[in-house]
């Protein structure tokens, strides 16, 4: 069995804290095991290795999320890049090509799909395992995964079994669909064992790979890669499940929930305060969630919710705050906060003049024994001031000391890398016409690489 997780979003929904690059599932906001907090997609990845299904699970993702999960993940995982955002079928087909031409699946093997943010038990992946088993067993094109209703939610969507459903069996045979229907309707659905849908479904892998080849698709993973474009931009429902002929569902019964606003994640931390601040003992059910180095305090106020970040600051009442979505649907904002596989990144100040020159400044963490990559910039200058730590900066071939109070100007074109000896913080100040994170040209990642790559020996 193989385990695709979808990592997407717009970053909306939880706006200030989630952006472009920090989706809901990167917060770091549940507590942990050990007392630490967590982002749901480490909570996730951890719950997949104690199911024992860590080696065979990989992500799949837009490019703007990469870093952000090598950073809480490790670069040890598999991740599937989408060349381009389209949506949730071109993002499956992509994967279950890397599965079959990269990774070796046979075209036998089940393949799982699921979200990379659920908040459930552990019991729920020992749960997916079973898919394979109710594959097998019931001969369907697809196997679905779904909850026991505790209620009737207006907010869920919900797989409806057909007339002859027996609520004992291992599985049920799917009728049809129904998106968030009313209260009164969702009762009578789940009076005829209707389940919520978490999106999570198995299917063989030469489903999907057996459809590409019939519409002419390549099946080989670079070449796919290369025509992700002309893949229809619609969802996975609309091209594979709404055609298939044959549809069970796996009743899961423990608890699942979608920490998808801020009135629901909020529910799940178990502080009031994160961050600096006060919040007054006759503030009732109130959150404060503050990442920036300025306190905030609340007197008195109830059922709300305060988020502040570098990108901008939240006050809400927490029945209010799923209206964020909305709010923010047309705001093209620069993320001002961000993680990667080395560290992470707060941006200081940001000015367009009108002639067209931009300055950023950024002030730049690089965590002990990381490195950047061995890069260059074709529309950017920039200056280095060093606060703290120590390390070596690799610029146009030469390894050069690095600590605190240097000074290193590296001009456009210019090859560049640092590796931290300790923990390194910098303000970067960047000058050019068109200042954005993809002026990049990566050309070595690993610092052992990078030295090789100029013929540095150890």
């Amino acid at each position: 069995m193989r385990l695709i997780l979808l990592s997407g979003g717009s970053g909306k929904r939880l706006w200030p804290l989630s952006n472009e690059s920090r989706s809901k599932q990167f917060l770091k906001v549940l507590k942990s095991d050990e007392g630490s907090l967590e982002s749901m997609v480490q909570r996730v990845w951890g719950q997949i290795a104690k199911a024992g299904m860590g080696d065979h699970a990989y992500i799949a993702t837009s490019k703007a999320q990469v870093e952000m999960i090598y950073s809480q993940l490790g670069s040890e995982l598999e991740v599937i890049v989408e060349p381009e955002r389209r949506d949730t079928f071109p993002a499956i087909a992509l994967a279950s090509v890397y599965l079959y031409s990269i990774a070796g699946a046979s075209l036998d093997e089940t393949v799982v799909v699921m979200p990379v943010d659920p908040y459930v038990d552990d019991s729920f992946f020992h749960k997916v395992k079973e898919l394979d088993n109710v594959l097998e067993n019931s001969g369907a094109d697809l196997a679905l995964m779904g909850v026991k209703p505790t209620y009737p939610s207006e907010k869920y969507g919900y797989i409806v079994p057909d007339a002859s459903a027996d609520d004992s069996s291992a599985y049920l045979h799917v009728e049809s669909f129904r998106e968030k229907p009313r209260e009164e309707e969702a009762a009578e659905m789940i009076r005829h064992h209707a389940l919520w849908n978490c999106g999570v479904f198995a299917f063989r892998l030469d489903l999907i790979i057996n459809m590409l080849i019939a519409e002419g698709f390549p099946i080989q993973y670079e070449e796919m890669a290369r025509q992700y474009a002309k893949l229809p931009k619609n969802s996975f429902d609309y091209e594979v499940v709404e055609k298939a002929n044959h549809i069970v569902a796996l009743p899961y019964e423990g608890s699942w929930k979608d920490l998808g606003t801020w009135n629901t994640l909020t529910e799940e931390i178990e502080t009031p305060l994160i961050g600096k601040g006060i919040i007054t003992d006759d503030s009732v059910n109130t959150h404060v969630i503050n990442e920036l180095d300025i306190p905030l305090t609340l007197l008195n106020v109830s059922n709300v919710i305060v988020a502040a970040s570098p990108d901008g600051i939240l006050v809400a009442d927490k029945a209010s705050s799923p209206l964020i979505k909305e709010v923010m649907k047309h705001s093209e904002q620069r993320p001002m906060y961000e993680e990667r596989r080395w560290g992470r990144y707060r941006v200081l100040d940001f000015v367009k003049y009108p002639d067209g020159n931009e300055v950023l400044t950024k002030r730049i963490c690089v965590e002990a024994g990381k490195n950047l990559s061995y890069q260059y910039h074709m529309r950017r200058d920039e200056v280095w001031t060093v606060i703290s730590g120590e390390g070596e900066l690799l610029l146009d071939g030469k390894l050069l000391p690095l600590a605190a109070g240097n000074v290193f100007r590296i001009p456009k074109g210019s090859l560049h890398s640092l590796h931290a000896q300790t923990e390194i913080e910098i303000i970067e100040v960047q000058t050019g016409t068109e200042l954005i994170e993809e002026d990049i040209v990566r050309l070595a990642l690993d610092w052992k690489e990078i030295q090789t790559f100029i013929g540095v020996k150890n």
